[in-house]
C-alpha cells in the first residue's frame, strides 16, 4: 500500500504546472543545502572521521534535481548521511512525526522482534493484543510479512558497515516496521511456532494503549511504556521504553518506594535512548557520591554528565539489563553506573549508537537529527560503534523464549540475590 501511494504522488507531481514545480525543487535543494551544512559546521569531528565531506556534496548535490517526491529526498539524504559510517543521523519524514495531542499514526499488532541468531524472534506478545488473540508466542519465527520475506528485510542491510549489534538493531526495527501500520489494516504473517510448523495468520493492528509525551522543541512526542513492581523475593523491577522527562519523575519514584527491597534490577533492553541528562537524574537516586558517567566532546568544549547524589538514595545491590536495542542514553547510563561500580551490567552488548543529537525541522516538514557531539565513559571509554560489553553475558534464545523463561531476567535475579548477601555478611 505505501509503495501503491507513493506512486499516485509521484503521478501528481508530474501534472502539477511548471511554478509549482520549480518551487518543490528549490524547497529541496534548501533543504539538501541545510542537511549537508549542519553537518560541516557541527559535526563533532571536525575531520569528519576521514570522510571528505566537499566531496560527498560534490557526488550528492546534482541528484537533488533529478528526484521527483520528497520521499525520494529523503532517501537521498540518508544515503549521503549514511557516507559517515556513524549513528544519529537521520530524515525522520513528516508521516512518521506525532504532534502534541495527536494520536500516533502507527498502530500496533502488539508483537516485538528482534533478530537473533539469524532469525527474527518474537521476543515479547503484548497481552490481549491482536497478536496474542491471534495465536502468536514469544519463541515463534516471522518469515514473512505481507510480501515480504525475512530473506528481503535482513538483505536490505547486507552491505551495512554498523557494527554486528547495530546491524541486529537495524534489521529488528525494519521487521516491525513492515508489521506495524496504520490502526484498522491488516497484516498477513507468516510464521514458524514452537513445533517448527509454517503458519499463516492475518492480524489487525490496533491504536496503541498509552501516554504519550509532550515535544521537547523538534524532539517529537514519543509513546511511553513504564513497569514498576516487584519480583521474587521483593527484588524490585523497573523497565521503560524510551527516556522521556515525563517518566523521570516515576522512575526516581519507583526507586525510592522500592528502599527496602534487597535488589533493584533496571531493564533497558530495546531501550533506543532519549534524553541524555536523564541518566544522571536517575543514577542520583541509586549513589551517595558526587560522580561522572562520562563526557561529551563537541567541536568547542565538552559537557560532563555529572551526577549529584539526593535525597534517600537506594543504596543496594542494582543490575541493568541491556540488549543489542539498549542505544544512546541507555548505553551511557548502562556504561556510567558500570565503570563507576554501582551496578553489575547483564545480557547483550549494547548497540553502539551512543552520539548526543539535536533535532532540526526542514523545509519539507521532515526532522534532520545530527549528531553534536561523542561520548566517551568514566574511564574514557569510546561507546559509539563498540557498545556497552555486560558484565555478565547472557544470550536470549528461542528455546528459552518458548519454554516461557527470560534466561537474562533469571540471571540478573541471581546476581542481585548473590550481593544482597555479600552485603549482609559484611554488615
Amino acid at each position: 500500500m505505501k509503495r501503491f501511494i507513493a506512486l499516485v504522488l509521484l503521478c501528481a507531481t508530474a501534472w502539477l504546472p511548471a511554478s509549482a514545480r520549480d518551487e518543490s525543487g528549490d524547497r529541496r535543494q534548501e533543504t539538501f543545502d541545510i542537511v549537508w551544512r549542519a553537518v560541516k559546521d557541527k559535526h563533532f569531528d571536525p575531520t569528519f572521521g576521514g570522510v571528505d565531506w566537499d566531496k560527498v556534496r560534490e557526488q550528492y548535490a546534482p541528484r537533488v534535481a533529478k528526484v521527483k517526491s520528497d520521499d525520494e529526498l529523503y532517501n537521498l539524504l540518508q544515503q549521503m548521511l549514511g557516507e559517515l559510517g556513524q549513528s544519529h543521523f537521520n530524515i525522520i519524514p513528516p508521516e512518521a512525526i506525532v504532534e502534541n495531542g495527536a494520536e500516533p499514526r502507527t498502530g500496533t499488532t502488539g508483537l516485538s522482534v528482534r533478530y537473533v541468531d539469524k532469525q527474527l524472534l518474537v521476543t515479547h506478545v503484548a497481552e490481549n493484543s491482536p497478536a496474542a488473540r491471534a495465536g502468536l508466542r514469544q519463541g515463534f519465527l516471522i518469515r514473512q510479512v505481507d510480501q515480504t520475506t525475512d530473506e528481503q528485510i535482513v538483505q536490505r542491510f547486507a552491505k551495512s558497515k554498523e557494527s554486528p549489534a547495530m546491524k541486529e538493531l537495524m534489521i529488528g526495527r525494519s521487521a516491525l516496521a513492515h508489521i506495524d501500520g496504520k490502526p484498522g489494516t491488516s497484516v498477513r504473517l507468516v510464521y514458524e511456532d514452537g513445533s517448527n510448523k509454517r503458519q499463516e495468520v492475518t492480524v489487525t493492528r490496533e491504536k496503541r494503549k498509552g501516554e504519550m509525551s509532550e515535544a521537547m522543541g523538534n524532539f517529537p512526542p514519543q509513546y511511553m511504556e513504564f513497569e514498576s513492581r516487584r519480583l521474587e523475593g521483593g527484588i524490585g523491577y523497573i523497565r521503560f521504553n524510551i527516556f522521556v522527562m515525563p517518566l523521570l519523575d516515576r522512575i526516581r519514584s519507583a526507586i525510592r518506594e522500592m528502599n527496602d527491597a534487597p535488589g533493584i534490577i533496571i531493564d533497558l533492553r530495546g531501550n533506543p535512548g532519549g534524553i541524555g541528562a536523564m541518566s544522571s537524574g536517575i543514577v542520583g537516586v541509586l549513589e551517595t557520591r558526587q560522580i561522572s558517567l562520562g563526557t561529551m566532546k563537541m567541536r568547542s568544549g565538552q559537557m560532563n554528565f555529572l551526577v549529584f547524589p539526593q535525597k534517600n538514595a537506594y543504596t543496594g545491590p542494582v543490575a541493568v539489563l541491556i540488549d543489542s536495542g539498549s542505544a544512546s542514553t541507555s548505553e551511557i547510563f548502562a556504561s556510567g553506573i558500570q565503570e563507576i561500580g554501582r551496578a553489575v551490567v547483564i545480557g547483550e552488548r549494547s548497540a553502539g549508537a551512543a552520539l548526543p543529537s539535536v533535532f532540526q525541522k526542514l523545509p519539507t516538514g521532515a526532522i534532520f537529527q545530527y549528531a553534536i557531539g561523542d561520548f566517551k565513559s568514566p574511564r574514557g571509554t569510546l561507546i559509539e560503534g563498540r557498545g556497552v560489553t555486560p558484565d555478565i553475558e547472557v544470550k536470549l534464545s528461542r528455546a528459552a523464549l518458548l519454554k516461557g523463561r527470560d534466561p537474562q531476567l533469571d540471571a540478573a535475579i541471581e546476581q542481585v540475590k548473590k550481593k544482597a548477601a555479600e552485603m549482609r555478611r559484611a554488615s
